[in-house]
């Protein structure tokens, strides 16, 4: 055990720091009163019960080591959600230009779904963290994804678990149609983003004034007469 938390701490700060950083994005964008890519952040450092069963997977040994750091990028992981698909993008790209982590890899699962129906972006970077021994470097993965892809692949996960992988064949058919039915949706508010996003704008005005909405209204009749 005290071989697990040591190994493991440095990536439980990877996550903390990174959640915070990230979340830095959408303050600022809100500060500029601009639409931020960015709806919300989460992250975790995965379990050992789920990194022994990826070392069964890989066929490497159960033990905290430079080869399981290697072979496992995703002990420490973040997801980040976007409202639109061409958020995505954006996110990737602010990724790509920030001089605090490095991206090593990037894995396009929305172009090229998975046979599942999986969409996602997944981004492996390089992330020093400071220690006490010094700067370590850990592998982080970064996924991606709108709030339509995240409740697919949180639905496909938890089936996944109970059926250890081995969904029946009329789940499998109905997930991959559940997919294609959240990326049209995902089409359809790309269309009528400009709309939603003044409809969130209105509401944010209205939250930091409430007499501002009845003024828009009142503003509004006077016009149609």
């Amino acid at each position: 055990m005290p071989q697990w938390n040591k190994f493991l701490e440095p990536y439980k700060q990877a996550v903390n720091e990174l959640k915070v950083k990230l979340k830095g994005i959408r303050s600022q964008y809100e500060l500029e009163d601009v639409h931020t890519p960015v709806e919300f952040i989460t992250g975790r450092v995965k379990p050992r019960a789920s990194i022994y069963d990826k070392t069964l997977e890989k066929g490497i040994p159960f033990e905290p080591s430079d080869e399981l750091a290697t072979e496992l990028p995703d002990i420490a992981g973040l997801r980040i959600m976007c409202q639109f698909v061409s958020d995505i993008q954006s996110v990737v790209e602010i990724l790509r230009q920030r001089n605090d982590l490095e991206v090593i890899e990037e894995r396009d699962y929305i172009s090229n779904k998975k046979a599942s129906g999986y969409r996602s972006y997944h981004v492996i970077i390089n992330y020093p963290v400071q220690t006490i021994q010094g700067e370590k470097t850990i592998l982080v993965e970064i996924q991606i994804r709108t709030l339509a892809m995240n409740f697919w692949a949180s639905i496909e996960h938890s089936l996944n678990y109970k059926y250890e992988s081995a969904l029946p064949e009329e789940i499998s058919i109905r997930l991959e149609r559940a997919a294609e039915a959240a990326f049209r949706l995902d089409e359809e508010m790309s269309l009528i983003r400009d709309e939603i996003q003044d409809a969130q704008q209105y509401f944010s005005t209205y939250k930091e004034d409430p007499t501002r909405g009845y003024i828009d209204q009142d503003q509004n009749a006077r016009r149609k007469k």
